[in-house]
């Protein structure tokens, strides 16, 4: 039996080219690239780039970013050492204060408790100053403690509970050793026209380390406590 002729079949009609804002919302659904040419924003965190980082940013000892504050390169050079010899030493005392508040013992044990936490907090707000200042000169300032206790001039105390008399005598001598400091470098800093870090060296850390001398100093006077002499 003879086929019947086959029909002819239309061939498909080609596809309506999509608009263009059609196109974006589908590459952007994709995770492609999306309206404003981006791939869209993922929540998955990027890990372990410390392992493959690129160079730093800028390396420490340096004043690479200038900021328009009028001081020539040498000027923030010097007054970024300065300050990051004394932004150590600061830390180190603060931290030396904390370790007396945990470790104080004696009759004076609550006066001193809470002194030592207040100039530690005093101490603490001296920190970001400095650092704050390094970093307007453009320069890097030290952070980590290992740093810190390789750069500061501080004598490194012993693990040990003291006696309150010892404790407060090293306090002093870590307050004597800043305060020279603040002598030559706010000299430094006024020779070299750095008159801002000038004042932080003088306003803040020298008035703040004279104070809290007086009231440590206090601590330590012979003076009788119930019959006057």
């Amino acid at each position: 039996m003879a086929k019947a002729p086959a029909k002819n079949t239309p061939a498909p009609a080609a596809a309506a080219p999509k608009s263009p804002a059609a196109s974006k919302k589908t590459a952007s659904s994709n995770g492609q690239a999306s309206a404003n040419g981006q791939g869209t924003p993922s929540v998955q965190p990027v890990m372990n780039q410390q392992f493959d980082a690129p160079a730093p940013l800028q390396k420490y000892g340096t004043v690479s970013q200038r900021l328009p504050i009028g001081l020539k390169t040498e000027a923030r050079q010097e007054s970024v050492n300065n300050l990051n010899q004394l932004l150590a030493d600061t830390i180190t005392l603060r931290d030396l204060y904390k370790k007396h508040h945990w470790q104080v013992v004696g009759p004076t044990f609550y006066q001193l408790h809470l002194l030592y936490d207040k100039h530690y907090e005093e101490q603490s707000g001296l920190v970001d100053t400095i650092a704050e200042r390094i970093q307007i000169l453009g320069g890097v300032a030290v952070a980590m403690a290992h740093d810190v206790a390789e750069l500061t001039s501080i004598p490194r105390p012993p693990r040990d509970r003291e006696e309150a008399p010892v404790q407060v005598s090293r306090l002093l001598e870590a307050h004597q050793i800043i305060l020279k400091n603040c002598h030559d470098y706010a000299k430094q800093a006024d020779d070299s026209g750095d008159d801002g870090t000038n004042d932080v060296v003088v306003s803040d850390v020298m008035r703040t380390n004279e104070l809290q001398v007086w009231f440590v100093s206090e601590h330590v006077v012979d003076t009788p406590l119930v019959r006057a002499e």
